[in-house]
């Protein structure tokens, strides 16, 4: 492992998911598990995220789009999250979405929508 590249991602990792969300998500490694937030904090987010080619935002976007082609459900509403937290604005998510349905198919569009309205109404109520 790479500790300076690891130590990025854990900064941006906690940046834009937030620290409680890394804090669960650490907490909740295991000796199965734990390779894998190693390799997440390691390779996601230190080694690609932490890249200047892309703005987070712009990040943030690809992401909801390849996430919600993917139906990753639970890693969608995660990053719905963490793209508001980047700027990425509600009208932009729903323009996300509205071209994963034309070019990934209709499903993957409700789908996200779906996850999308959940996750804001979450939001709002914390």
């Amino acid at each position: 492992m790479d500790r300076e590249t690891y130590e990025r991602g854990a900064q941006i990792r906690a940046a834009v998911l937030g620290s409680e969300y890394v804090e669960r998500a650490a907490a909740g490694a295991d000796d199965f598990s734990g390779p894998l937030q190693d390799l997440v904090t390691e390779y996601c987010w230190g080694a690609v995220w932490g890249r200047d080619g892309l703005s987070r935002k712009t990040r943030s976007m690809l992401n909801l789009a390849m996430i919600a082609t993917l139906n990753r459900p639970h890693e969608l509403a995660t990053h719905i999250r963490g793209a508001l937290t980047n700027g990425v604005t509600k009208d932009e998510i729903r323009e996300i979405f509205l071209q994963v349905g034309v070019y990934a198919g209709i499903p993957a569009a409700v789908d996200s929508f779906r996850i999308a309205k959940a996750t804001f109404a979450d939001m709002d109520g914390e």
